[in-house]
């Protein structure tokens, strides 16, 4: 469910043609104000407040089905079973019907096969007119059923060119056998109509598959959520509903369990594997205090773990959501090709109409002139305008959703393709983000100036802040109660420390106060030369010191910044450290320049100035401070190990700290975009070729409708190519 609407599972769907139909029946129920259908996912988006009976009664009303999804857990559950359940129980129909198909279509295969090497008909018209019925008015029928819904509620869809088609051809060649009886070879054209029905049952047979294929990362997901958890109740353990489950509750997860909710452990040790969740193939080690997350799967230890989130705001369910919606967003040239759909079957009826009148003035023979019509109706496919583009976003987000990339939205993966510079934050980026203290001058200071670092950052959620307290809970020093504590972005922080005034941050916040710096200037110059991070302290009227911090870069950020530069892409970072400090990584990691020191507030104005002069500016940021540079850029590239503000700022959220996975993240976006556009290419360059080959009497109604299952199967299994991709 969008978190201002609701989702629906419609069923029925044949064609493009069709989502539009449930898509204008959704927009036009009272309180909606905007409705989004997925034809690949068989999915509506409806944004407004309408109720969910309203919205399936008018699905209802325009031919289609619809089954709402609950507003909990345990509905959401319910509702995605019977989906599922309706979907099989639709394939297995649908795979019935076309061996069915397929058996009455092969004595005529077999005739057509041996009347080409120049042998005679070996099908009396009367069997061709048994086998032809059994084709048209069972296998057929489905088409007959999608053609009524749809006219009934006032538009065109697939079905009804199938229908009218086939019909056609079968009622011309039943008048023949009628008037000719056992002469009526040469003028009969059932085979063509029961080659088509049984063609395109197979293509919706393979399409299905396809589809199912595309969608698997989600169904995957979905999958992994268990529905029992063993909750510990007053030193017990009680086998419960995963829905019932509460914040703060203990439970139990023993070997080769699945763990229930998002949690931290509180005993036990163990190895989990997370890999469909972060794409992270080796098992993680799992000890007492650590993040385990819902749905991966324990190795061979017990754990007892504490619950910290549960239902709709685990990462498993939020993954879900993001991959999802990525999924039913339509692209600019969607919203296009939905509009050249609205108009395409009745076009299409009008071309064959034509075809039809003028084989007819220009002399041709009734059945000459209708099995060119028959052929037009037949070939033309609105399923592969409509499948182009919906059917390649799921594999593409799915393929990258297994890489541990997860994209937002359809915007997110178009500005992804169009990226042509990427800027870095430094601290926890490019660098592992865990400082450490690696030098104190003067030595001789050195408790004191700890002691007041120390004091001053216990409230602070800075890296470097983590090191100092981390550096002095080491040396056991005992830590004063600040009053008055304040943070400033890009400085540091003070406080008042036994009434004395005191400060620790960076050379700015001391020239600020006041602080003469100077008497530490070659002490810093070497940190800097070193690439290391000075920090200063000050405790009363002057600067008592300088504590040295370290961060080292990620495993595999130099690969990162050599592979996009390598596709073409300038690479900078942003930095609030020293500028030597920053100089010295720049030019470790082989950067395209850098910036520093650049205050939290000042990133987001330099990514708007590299995009006004003309950049497409990809940022890629972990922490809170990096949340306005990730908005400001046409795309935010956030880690998940960053903060939840940076993830919802992103568009993109990468599930491991590898920056390896941003010139992935951008080469799959890039993939996908093109094989969109080779799939609109594919759909449109077969309808503007094969309608007129058919009208032009080139194509018989047997080539026509394989020519027609054909296209989209084909254009499905090329987006499906896509999960192959690995990064």
């Amino acid at each position: 469910m969008t978190p201002d609407g609701q989702t629906l599972d419609i069923s029925g769907m044949t064609c493009a043609a069709c989502a539009g139909r449930v898509e204008k029946a959704l927009s036009q129920v009272e309180g909606v104000s905007s409705a989004t259908v997925n034809l690949a996912l068989e999915r509506a988006d409806v944004v407004g407040a309408a109720s969910q009976a309203a919205l399936i009664a008018a699905v209802e009303r325009a031919g289609y089905g619809a089954i709402g999804r609950g507003k909990n857990a345990a509905e959401r559950r319910l509702a995605r079973e019977q989906v599922e359940a309706r979907r099989r129980s639709d394939s297995r129909w649908t795979m019935l019907l076309f061996l069915l198909a397929a058996v009455a279509t092969a004595p005529f295969i077999l005739e057509m096969g041996a009347m080409a090497v120049g042998g005679q008909s070996l099908l009396s018209p009367m069997t061709q007119f048994v086998l032809g019925s059994i084709v048209q008015f069972t296998a057929g029928l489905r088409f007959y059923k999608g053609a009524y819904k749809s006219l009934r509620a006032g538009a065109a869809n697939m079905d009804v060119l199938v229908a009218l088609g086939t019909s056609a051809a079968w009622g011309f060649s039943t008048v023949m056998v009628a008037i000719h009886g056992e002469h009526a070879h040469g003028h009969l054209y059932f085979e063509g109509g029961a080659v088509v029905i049984t063609l395109v049952l197979l293509g919706k047979v393979l399409e299905t598959r396809a589809k199912s294929s595309a969608s698997e990362a989600v169904r995957a997901l979905f999958s992994l959520r268990p529905l029992t958890a063993r909750r510990i109740v007053g030193g017990n353990e009680h086998e419960t509903p995963v829905e019932d489950l509460r914040l703060g509750d203990h439970f139990i997860v023993r070997p080769g369990e699945r763990i229930a909710a998002d949690g931290i452990v509180i005993d036990g040790a163990s190895e989990v594997d997370e890999a469909l969740v972060t794409g992270e193939s080796a098992p993680v080690p799992k000890r007492s205090r650590s993040h385990v997350i819902e749905g991966s799967l324990n190795g061979s230890g017990r754990l007892i773990i504490e619950t910290t989130a549960i239902g709709e705001d685990t990462t498993l369910a939020r993954i879900s959501r993001l991959v999802e919606n990525a999924q039913t967003g339509k692209a600019p040239i969607q919203r296009l090709v939905d509009q050249v759909v609205q108009v395409f079957v009745p076009v299409v009826m009008v071309v064959a109409a034509i075809s039809l009148v003028g084989w007819l003035f220009a002399g041709a023979s009734l059945e000459q002139a209708l099995i060119a019509a028959v052929s037009v109706l037949v070939i033309a496919c609105p399923c592969a305008l409509g499948l182009a583009t919906p059917v390649t976003l799921v594999a593409g987000t799915g393929a990258a959703a297994k890489a541990g990339i997860l994209i937002r939205d359809i915007e997110a993966l178009e500005h992804a393709a169009q990226i042509n510079t990427v800027v870095f934050d430094k601290t926890g980026t490019l660098t592992e983000g865990r400082m450490r203290v690696v030098g104190v001058e003067p030595q001789k200071a050195r408790q004191a100036i700890l002691e007041t670092a120390a004091a001053l950052n216990v409230a602070s959620e800075h890296p470097l802040a983590a090191a100092i307290n981390a550096a002095a809970k080491a040396e056991s020093i005992s830590l004063f109660a600040v009053e008055g504590f304040r943070a400033v972005p890009g400085e540091g922080v003070e406080g008042s420390l036994s009434g004395a005034h005191a400060a620790a941050g960076n050379r700015a916040m001391m020239e600020r106060l006041g602080h003469d710096v100077s008497p530490f200037a070659s002490d810093v110059k070497s940190m800097s030369k070193a690439g290391r991070t000075p920090v200063f302290v000050a405790l009363g009227e002057k600067a008592i010191g300088v504590i040295a911090l370290e961060d080292t870069p990620r495993l595999g950020a130099s690969a990162a910044i050599a592979s996009l530069k390598a596709a073409g892409l300038k690479v900078l970072m942003l930095s609030g450290d020293t500028e030597a400090a920053a100089a010295t990584l720049a030019k470790g990691l082989g950067l395209d320049g850098f910036e520093a020191p650049v205050r939290p507030a000042e990133k987001a104005l330099r990514v708007s100035k590299l995009r006004e002069g003309g950049a497409k500016v990809a940022m890629v940021g972990d922490g809170v401070n990096d949340a306005p540079a990730l908005a400001a850029a046409d795309l935010g590239v956030a880690m998940a190990s960053g903060s939840d503000v940076a993830m919802a700022a992103a568009g993109i959220t990468l599930m491991r700290e590898e920056p390896t996975l941003v010139p992935a993240a951008l080469a799959i976006a890039k993939a996908t975009a093109n094989k969109t556009r080779q799939n609109l290419f594919f759909a449109f360059i077969y309808n503007v070729v094969g309608i007129p080959l058919a009208a032009f009497g080139l194509l018989s109604p047997s080539i026509a409708g394989a020519a027609m299952a054909a296209s989209s199967v084909s254009v499905v299994s090329n987006a499906l190519l896509l999960r192959r991709w690995k990064p």
